[in-house]
């Protein structure tokens, strides 16, 4: 498979960011530029699938690790199992953080990328007081993933790429 350059924005990528701009709105997200010290909390639908859920914990880690050891990167889960995102967003305030940033770890700006996500994150917002956060757009069709997605089919067409992950 060939490589195409990627473009700078997609239609998908602008329809997303505009979706998550106003759900923030309606949620009440704190939408000025993050200031202070800045938390990365990312959130996915969470699983019955204990090596789903360990997905999360592993690109949390890769997150922080490229990031630096003085950054905050913690894990949370809508559904399903713990922590939720009211126990992520307290553990990124407990290490100092004064703004969250929220990374829906998921694909599609759908309804819980736009809806239930902004007002779960605005609900455990409430209980730090002086903590702003702000709303990353979903994954989509960012160019790091269709890279992603080429090398994987890349490697399945090659036999490297197990069928099951």
């Amino acid at each position: 498979m060939s490589k195409t350059p990627p473009e700078s924005s997609t239609l998908l990528d602008t329809l997303a960011a505009e979706a998550q701009r106003l759900s923030m709105v309606k949620s009440g997200a704190d939408t000025r530029q993050v200031r202070g010290c800045r938390a990365v909390l990312l959130v996915d639908h969470g699983s019955r699938r204990t090596q789903a859920n360990a997905l999360l914990d592993e690109v949390a880690a890769l997150v922080k690790q490229r990031l630096g050891p003085e950054s905050i990167v913690e894990p949370a889960h809508m559904e399903i199992v713990e922590p939720t995102i009211a126990q992520g967003f307290a553990r990124c305030v407990a290490q100092g953080a004064t703004t969250v940033v929220v990374h829906p770890f998921m694909l599609a700006p759908g309804r819980h990328v736009v809806e239930d996500l902004p007002r779960s994150v605005a609900e455990a917002a409430e209980a730090h007081d002086g903590v702003a956060f702000a709303m990353a757009a979903p994954i989509g069709s960012h160019a790091g993933v269709i890279d992603a997605v080429i090398e994987r089919c890349d490697a399945a067409a090659q036999g490297d790429e197990p069928s099951e992950r």
